[in-house]
């Protein structure tokens, strides 16, 4: 009884975060389109959501690590980042957009590294089974977008914001159920500095790994949702394609902890990066093939719920836990913030140029350089400290 509310109580902010994070990514670049954006400015707009994790988890991580106060920073960065939401229903232009997504997405990129954090020390010996209380954040995904898609269906897309605000108050309430920790005793032993496991060539071709494998992924969450409208599919049909990708995600974090006992890290590492290789490729020459549309969408299991797995034990084994939530805060900087707000722009000029398939093409091509760095440099992470 004990572990099942522990498992719910670590689960239900998931739920919400990533419920938010469904209603995003599919459709807000469908809003900005609405709104009169040009797609260089839709690139810019989206890459906010990326761009503040280079800055927001890197403070909150170090905050967290030096107050032992990650619940209440959690609670603090909920409540923030849905007052400043609000000011999406100003009639701004684009700059005063920019500075209302800037705002909200500096606060709300703070939560999940920080609870990242919190759900591993919660579990304790017990971190293989992390995936089946993440699973709860591909659930809250696959729902926000399900249900989100289908209301867009027959309501304006300019009503988008106020769908959005259930889905903040979600946030926030989970927030306050998380029960409070001690402030933590502080620890005699150190896993070596930040400077020397930063140095160490294997977290190098790690981090490299995974700001390229963010890169590839701007074009997706740029661009998808409208790539896939001029090849003529409707909103709901959209919503069930991004939907299929995190359910194939669900089912891989709940027999991961079975992978991880046959297969070593490295193994996993490359065969998923070669895997969102060819999804790229898919992307770009297939979708309008139906039935490889719904294949390419079933290896995101390998482009995000595998690599993103792994890179877990890979933070918990070499940042210990004395720098743990400073290294979280690096991951999620360095290759969701700067890997996707980097992929999200360049992908904004390819586009503007091209079009969309060329865009997909360039996102294999930087998958095509993180196979070569996963196969040359990457490496098994230590045991975590307990």
């Amino acid at each position: 009884m004990q572990v099942t509310a522990i498992y719910w109580r670590l689960s239900n902010l998931y739920f919400w975060f990533f419920a938010l994070l469904g209603a995003l990514l599919p459709y807000w670049s469908l809003y900005l389109e609405n709104r009169g954006f040009s797609y260089l400015q839709i690139a810019t707009l989206m890459a906010t959501i990326q761009l503040t994790k280079v800055v927001a988890p890197n403070l909150w991580g170090w905050l967290g690590d030096r107050t032992g106060r990650r619940v209440r920073l959690v609670r603090f960065g909920a409540v923030a980042g849905a007052v400043c939401f609000l000011g999406v229903f100003l009639d701004t232009g684009f700059y005063g957009l920019l500075l209302v997504m800037l705002a909200f997405t500096f606060f709300w990129n703070a939560v999940l590294p920080l609870y990242e954090v919190i759900t591993l020390q919660g579990l304790g010996r017990d971190r293989t089974r992390y995936g089946k209380v993440r699973l709860w954040g591909s659930v809250g995904f696959i729902v926000s977008v399900a249900v989100i898609g289908w209301l867009l269906d027959t309501l304006p897309i300019h009503l988008l914001p106020w769908l959005l605000l259930p889905l903040f108050a979600g946030i926030v309430a989970s927030s306050m159920l998380v029960p409070a920790e001690r402030a933590p005793k502080r620890q005699p032993h150190i896993r070596g500095s930040l400077q020397a496991i930063l140095k160490d060539p294997a977290v190098l071709s790690f981090f490299a790994m995974n700001i390229l494998l963010q890169v590839s992924h701007g074009a997706y969450y740029t661009f998808f949702s409208i790539h896939l409208e001029k090849l003529g599919y409707d909103k709901l049909a959209i919503g069930l394609l991004w939907s299929l990708g995190v359910l194939a995600e669900i089912l891989l974090f709940l027999v991961m902890h079975h992978v991880f006992r046959r297969f070593s890290i490295r193994q996993i590492a490359l065969t998923a990066v070669l895997l969102t290789l060819v999804r790229w490729v898919m992307i770009a020459e297939v979708s309008h093939v139906l039935l490889l549309l719904i294949i390419a969408q079933c290896l995101h299991a390998a482009s995000y719920g595998a690599l993103h797995a792994i890179s877990v034990h890979y933070i918990q084994g070499y940042f210990g836990e004395r720098h743990h939530g400073q290294g979280q805060a690096l991951y999620s900087g360095l290759t969701f913030g700067a890997g996707g707000a980097i992929g999200a722009w360049m992908s904004g000029f390819i586009v503007d140029a091209s079009g969309t398939s060329p865009a997909f093409w360039a996102s294999a091509g930087a998958m095509a350089v993180a196979f070569v760095v996963a196969w040359l440099w990457l490496r098994p992470p230590p045991q975590p400290e307990d």
